[in-house]
C-alpha cells in the first residue's frame, strides 16, 4: 500500500499504470503499515484509500523517485527510460532491467552510481482532500424479548451501505461486521459502572464488562450499494465508521418497538436483562393500575 503511493505520486511519463500494477501484483501484499504513510490518522483504511487517493494521481511529483534510478542502473537519462511488462528499458535498445534489479540496485548499492544519485526510491507527497465524504445506508435489525426475563435476543440484521467504489469486498466486510457488531454492544451489553459512594469502577476487567460474543449474534446480511464520491479518487467514500453509528440506533428502535404495546417510547442503552425486565414490569404494572 506504502509503495503503491510512491510510485503512483512518482508518476512515470511512460508505462505508468504499467508500473503500479506490477508493484500491486508483483511486490506488495498484505496489510497497511500506518508508519509507513505519515498523518494518516485514525481509521487507517478510510484515510488511506479516501485521503489518500489523491497522491496517487497526482502526475509528475516525484520522477526522480523511480526513473532516476532505473537511469542510473541502466546508464541512461531519465526521459529515455520505459517501464513495460515489469522491466525498465532504454528506448530503442534491448537493455533493460526488471523493477526487482532497479529496488535491489537502489536499496543494495550493488551496480548503483552512488556518487551520482542518492540511494533509495522513497518520496512524500501530501493531499488535502477538497471536502470529506459521505457514506450512509439503511439498516434493519429484528429482536425478540423474553418478558420473564428481559433478556433480548437479535433474531437477524441486515444493512445496505454506500461506501462508494468497494476496492475490497473482504477488507470491506470486515469493517461493517465489525462496526455493526461494536454498535451492537454499545447498545445491549457494553457498559461502564462505578460505585457511586466511592467512584470506583466496578467494570475494569473484561469478567465484568460484557462484550457482544458469537452466540450472541446472528448471520449479518451485509449489502454494499455504490454512488461514486464526486470529489475523491475512483469514487471512494470511508467504510470503517459506518457500522458503529448505524447499529446502535437500529438496534435500540428494535428494542423500542417490541416493547411499545406496553407504552414504552424510549430505553437507555445498553438495554441489559435487568433494565428491560425492570421497565416490562413497570409498565405493565401501570397499565393494569390504569384499568
Amino acid at each position: 500500500d506504502a509503495l503503491e503511493d510512491v510510485v503512483v505520486a512518482a508518476g512515470l511519463a511512460h508505462g505508468r499504470d504499467g508500473l503500479v500494477h506490477h508493484c500491486l501484483e508483483g511486490v506488495l501484499g498484505g496489510e497497511g503499515d500506518v508508519g509507513a504513510l505519515q498523518r494518516r490518522g485514525a481509521g487507517e483504511h478510510d484515510v488511506g484509500v479516501a485521503g489518500g487517493g489523491g497522491p496517487r494521481r497526482q502526475v509528475g511529483v516525484e520522477l526522480v523517485v523511480v526513473g532516476a534510478p532505473a537511469g542510473g542502473v541502466l546508464e541512461a537519462g531519465v526521459g529515455d527510460i520505459v517501464f513495460e511488462n515489469g522491466d525498465f528499458s532504454v528506448a530503442g535498445t534491448d537493455r533493460k532491467k526488471s523493477f526487482g534489479d532497479v529496488v535491489g540496485a537502489a536499496y543494495g548499492l550493488v551496480n548503483f552510481p552512488i556518487d551520482v544519485l542518492e540511494p533509495g526510491m522513497e518520496e512524500q507527497a501530501f493531499h488535502d482532500p477538497v471536502n470529506f465524504t459521505f457514506p450512509g445506508g439503511a439498516h434493519l435489525a429484528e429482536v425478540e424479548i423474553d418478558p420473564d426475563t428481559g433478556v433480548v435476543e437479535l433474531v437477524s440484521y441486515l444493512a445496505v451501505d454506500d461506501i462508494g467504489t468497494v476496492i475490497n469486498p473482504i477488507i470491506v466486510a470486515g469493517q461493517l461486521h465489525g462496526g455493526i457488531v461494536q454498535g451492537i454492544g454499545q447498545a445491549l451489553y457494553e457498559n461502564c459502572v462505578y460505585d457511586e459512594h466511592s467512584g470506583q469502577m466496578l467494570s475494569g476487567s473484561f469478567m465484568d464488562y460484557a462484550m457482544p460474543r458469537a452466540d450472541n449474534l446472528p448471520n449479518m446480511q451485509i449489502v454494499t450499494h455504490s454512488t461514486l464520491c464526486t470529489h475523491t479518487s475512483f469514487g471512494v467514500k470511508g467504510c470503517g465508521e459506518v457500522g458503529t453509528i448505524g447499529s446502535p440506533a437500529t438496534v435500540m428502535n428494535a428494542v423500542v418497538d417490541a416493547l411499545s404495546h406496553l407504552g414504552v417510547h424510549h430505553v437507555d442503552m445498553p438495554a441489559t436483562p435487568n433494565r428491560v425486565w425492570r421497565i416490562i414490569n413497570n409498565n405493565t404494572n401501570q397499565l393494569r393500575a390504569a384499568e
